[in-house]
C-alpha cells in the first residue's frame, strides 16, 4: 500500500533521554503539550506496553476561531516499546461526530537518542487512510507536527528551569 503522505522530522533537545522519553509516555506530561498550538488535551490514556492503548482528545481553543470546541480524538495502539530509544504506534484520529467522513489511519515512529547529554528525535508519521472529510488536516500535517514539536521544546526548557 502506497502513503497517502509521509512527514520526517528531526529534533535535537536540551534535555535528557529520560526526560524526553517520559514526555511521550506519561499521560500527565503528553497533556501539556500534545498537539498543534491553540488546542488543549481533554483526554490522555496511556498503556504502555505492545498492544496497549493510546487515547488523547485535542480541543480546539479560542484561537482557533470557528473551530472553538471542535474535539479531536485520537486512539491507537503500540506496536512497538522499547524503552528510551524506540516508540510506535497505528491510530485513527477524526473530528468529534464525524468519524466515518474525517478519519485518519496513520502510523507514528518515534526513535530517541543520546547526543552528548541531549536528545535526538527522529520521527516519522505516515498517513496510510483517509476519509473524504480530512484533506485539509492531511495538508496541514507538516505545520502541527512541527508546532507540537516545538512545544515539546518549550516545554523540556521550562522543565529544566524548574529543575
Amino acid at each position: 500500500m502506497t502513503p497517502i503522505k509521509e512527514v520526517e522530522f528531526e529534533r535535537i533537545y536540551d534535555a535528557p533521554l529520560e526526560r524526553v522519553w517520559q514526555a511521550w509516555t506519561d499521560p500527565n506530561i503528553l497533556k501539556k503539550w500534545w498537539g498543534p498550538n491553540d488546542v488543549s488535551i481533554r483526554e490522555c490514556e496511556v498503556d504502555l506496553r505492545e498492544g496497549g492503548k493510546i487515547y488523547i482528545v485535542m480541543e480546539a481553543g479560542e484561537a482557533m476561531g470557528p473551530y472553538k470546541g471542535t474535539r479531536w480524538p485520537m486512539e491507537g495502539k503500540y506496536t512497538l516499546v522499547d524503552k528510551y530509544t524506540k516508540l510506535s504506534f497505528t491510530a485513527k484520529a477524526w473530528t468529534e461526530g464525524q468519524e466515518e467522513t474525517t478519519g485518519i489511519d496513520q502510523v507514528t515512529e518515534l526513535t530517541l537518542g543520546d547526543d552528548n547529554g541531549k536528545t535526538k528525535l527522529k520521527l516519522k508519521a505516515t498517513i496510510n487512510k483517509i476519509g473524504p472529510d480530512a484533506k485539509m488536516a492531511v495538508e496541514g500535517m507538516q505545520a502541527g507536527f512541527n508546532q507540537q514539536l516545538d512545544k515539546l521544546d518549550k516545554f523540556l526548557a521550562e522543565k529544566i528551569l524548574t529543575n
